[in-house]
Order: C-alpha cells, then sequence, then structure tokens
C-alpha cells in the first residue's frame, strides 16, 4: 500500500481550530484502515516507553485527506492519535479522527474513540470485552446513547477493521441519525434566534416586569402600569418572545392573567397549602401556559396536552463522570414529575432534541428544594434555550434571559448540581414581531 510520509514538525494547538464546516455522512468518510495496519506493529503493539518516543509523523491517504500520527501521554495512559487534517491543522477530533487509548505501565490497550463528526464531544468508543468481543459505546456530550454493547469483533481486530464495517455489524442499535444533522433544517431557527438578538438593544431588565395584551409595561403580579424605565424579567422575556411569534398571525398579544393560572397537574396535598403563599409552581404553570398559546396558534387549536408540549422522553439513560481516577458511566433518572430533567444532563438532551425536532426552541423553568422551610421545590428562574446545528453543521445553543443573551456555559454552571429544568417546546414560526 502505498503512503506518502513525512515528518510533522510544528505543533498545533488542540484549541486552534474551531469546528470544521466540511463533515460528510458517516459512511463517507475516507477510511484509513491500511493506514492502521501498517501502524499496528510499531505504533499499536510496541511496548509504551518506545511509542511514546516516537515523533509525529503525517499520512496522505489514497483516497486523498492527510492525517497525522502522533502520541499524546499523562501520568497513566498515552493515546496513539490519527488526526485529521481541517483548515490545515489536525486537532484530534476532526472528523475521521481515532485514537487508541494504552496504558503507560503495561502497554494494554484501554480503548479506541472514533471521532464521526467535527465535534470533541460526540465519538464512538471501544472497549476490550472478551478475546473475541468488545464493547461499543456512543457518547454526546457526556451522554450514553450506547453503553456496553457487545460487538462481535475481538479488540484487536478493530485496531486495523474499517469503522464503516464495525458500526454496520451492529445494524441500527448505532443510532446514526445523531451523526448526521440537516443544517437546512434550521433555517427558521437561525432567522428566529436573529430576530431576538436584533431587537434585544430595546429592551431592559425590571423585576416583576412584563408586558400586557395592549403592550403596556406592567408589573406581573400587580398589573400596574411601570414607572421611570420600563423593562421585563426573566418571565415577561419569555412573554415577550411569545408574542413576537404570535402577534404576526393572532394580532394580538397574550394577557398577564391566564398565563399565571394553574396549569396541569403539579405538587401534591402538602405544596397546595402554599400555593398562595410562596407559589411554588409559577414558573412552571407560566411556561406551560405559554407553549399552549404557542401550540393552539402555531400548530393547531387542538394542540394543548402536556405530552404534546412538555418533554418527557430522554435518549439517554447513563452520564460519563470524570474524576482524577479516571471516567465511569453513571445512570441519569431522566424526566421527573414536578421537576423535569437534572441540569447536569441538559446538554446531552439538547443536542438530541435538536435532532429529533428540528424548528422547535424550549422554554425552561428552572427549579431546586432550596428556600425557607418547610423545604419545598421552587421554580424561581425562566430562560429561553434554542438549539440548532448552524450554516456549517456545528452544534449551538442559544440562550435568552431576562432580556438579555447570555452563554449556555453560563446558564449550565452558574447553578448546583440538584438544579432540575422543566422544559416546553415552542415552534419558531416564520415571522417574529414582538
Amino acid at each position: 500500500m502505498m503512503f506518502k510520509r513525512f515528518v510533522f514538525v510544528l505543533l498545533i494547538s488542540f484549541f486552534a481550530i474551531s469546528l470544521s464546516a466540511y463533515d460528510t455522512s458517516v459512511a463517507k468518510i475516507a477510511d484509513d484502515s491500511s493506514l492502521r495496519t501498517m501502524l499496528k506493529e510499531r505504533w499499536f503493539l510496541e511496548a509504551p516507553n518506545r511509542v511514546i518516543a516516537l515523533k509525529p509523523l503525517l499520512y496522505t491517504l489514497p483516497a486523498g485527506g492527510k492525517i497525522q500520527v502522533r502520541v499524546e501521554s499523562n501520568k497513566n495512559e498515552f493515546g496513539i492519535v490519527l488526526a485529521r487534517e481541517r483548515n490545515k491543522a489536525y486537532p484530534g477530533w476532526a472528523q475521521g479522527s481515532w485514537v487508541l487509548t494504552r496504558r503507560r505501565d503495561t502497554g494494554a490497550s484501554v480503548k479506541i474513540r472514533a471521532f464521526l463528526r467535527s465535534d470533541p464531544n460526540v465519538y464512538v468508543q471501544f472497549r476490550p470485552m472478551t478475546a473475541d468481543k468488545s464493547f461499543m459505546d456512543v457518547v454526546v456530550y457526556d451522554a450514553y446513547l450506547v453503553y456496553s454493547l457487545p460487538t462481535p469483533f475481538s479488540f484487536d481486530k478493530l485496531l486495523t477493521l474499517p469503522i464503516e464495517d464495525a458500526l454496520s455489524a451492529v445494524g441500527d442499535k448505532f443510532p446514526r441519525v445523531y451523526f448526521e444533522p440537516t443544517p437546512a433544517l434550521y433555517k427558521d431557527t437561525w432567522k428566529f434566534v436573529a430576530d431576538v438578538q436584533k431587537r434585544l438593544p430595546c429592551l431592559a431588565f425590571r423585576d416583576d416586569g412584563a408586558t400586557d395584551e395592549a403592550g403596556n409595561y406592567v408589573f406581573i403580579e400587580t398589573g400596574e402600569r411601570q414607572a421611570g424605565t420600563p423593562g421585563l424579567n426573566c418571565s415577561g422575556f419569555a412573554k415577550w418572545v411569545v408574542d413576537g411569534l404570535l402577534r404576526p398571525l393572532t394580532g394580538e398579544r397574550l394577557s398577564i392573567g391566564p398565563l399565571k393560572a394553574h396549569y396541569g397537574d403539579r405538587g401534591n396535598s402538602f405544596s397546595a397549602v402554599y400555593d398562595d403563599v410562596r407559589d411554588p409552581f409559577f414558573g412552571l404553570d407560566w411556561i406551560r401556559n405559554l407553549a399552549v398559546a404557542a401550540g393552539s396558534a402555531l400548530l393547531s387549536p387542538a394542540f394543548g396536552t402536556l405530552d404534546e408540549f412538555e418533554v418527557r422522553t430522554w435518549r439517554f439513560s447513563s452520564l460519563m463522570r470524570r474524576s482524577t481516577a479516571g471516567a465511569v458511566e453513571e445512570s441519569y433518572a431522566g424526566f421527573m414529575e414536578d421537576a423535569g430533567f437534572n441540569i447536569e444532563g441538559l446538554y446531552p438532551l439538547l443536542y438530541t432534541l435538536a435532532i429529533d425536532e428540528p424548528g422547535r426552541f424550549y422554554l425552561a423553568a428552572v427549579n431546586d428544594a432550596s428556600g425557607p422551610r418547610p423545604s419545598l421545590r421552587q421554580y424561581f428562574h425562566v430562560a429561553v434555550l434554542a438549539p440548532y446545528f448552524n450554516e456549517q453543521g456545528n452544534f449551538e445553543i442559544t440562550v435568552f434571559e431576562s432580556a438579555a443573551e447570555t452563554s449556555f456555559r453560563s446558564f449550565r454552571t452558574r447553578y448546583p448540581k440538584d438544579t432540575f429544568v422543566n422544559l416546553v417546546r415552542i415552534p419558531v414560526g416564520d415571522r417574529f414581531e414582538p
């Protein structure tokens, strides 16, 4: 097999490249199994100290495309990285990149990781099982869509097997759809996000602030007109967003009173005692009523059951927990009544929702069990979350809250791990005129 080879002398930073705009379907990723066969003895099986001492090399595949072969190591493990080229760099997670991880002390193989999209958070992983079988994991943003699925290949065989052969062997148990988004499906979401962003400079924050059906700035609790600089709080801003989608169709904004009404089953006899005093489910009632109004106008007048507009299903059962001892699999409870989803699973949840439900954004009601005694789950914040794939096919989550655009990282990390988020889905619509 002919390969063009030369020494690669420049060190490329892991962070020097953005996610690629040139991903293809998984089945069309250029096969590198012949190169792996050539590398096997010297790079995959040789003693750790000899492999770690090897210098990076660059190869060109027969079908085109360059791969840098290099070693990356830490205290306990080292990885042989077959990094595909993207934008004149070799980040190690560009689509088609392949990594074998081995132990430094014994040289034993630990796992193979194959990146099927140019996203370091989305990959397929293989681990040794028995002499003639291996486990397969499918990971998106630290969530296991598949965990420990037996494959009919020994780990040694996987060192040189074409990735597509390994995936095809497990059939529809490999969720291929989550690796092949279609950016064109998100055109309406791109426009919706841009329309909201364009109008944000005209808004300000005001505690308990919202607009009524006439567009007047009022206080949610009393309905009284605001004096001074008008503004919106988190709930009022969510209403402003939904009003912007509905007014082009109905000619009207929503009234505040119906949005405060109790919606559906929530709480119990214990929490009901505190409904008037602490209003613990205000945020949940508010986003549910907004979702019903939006669905009725944008989809169908019959739209309005919790199963239709509230997110209650999820595609993964466990998360990857990272520590100094390594990464371990830990179960994820998923949807819980009166709470929603634990915030630690929100990133992969929104990724899979973006694939499953293009053309939707989500109102999030954040809640926890803190606050004054007696301990009671309280919905204390509302945000707008828009997950989508941009024109280059890269996954993004735009976050709007309290009359401003923030970031998903800020939203995700500001709350403790026992925080939950309830989500309702909203169609993006064709026009936005708040």
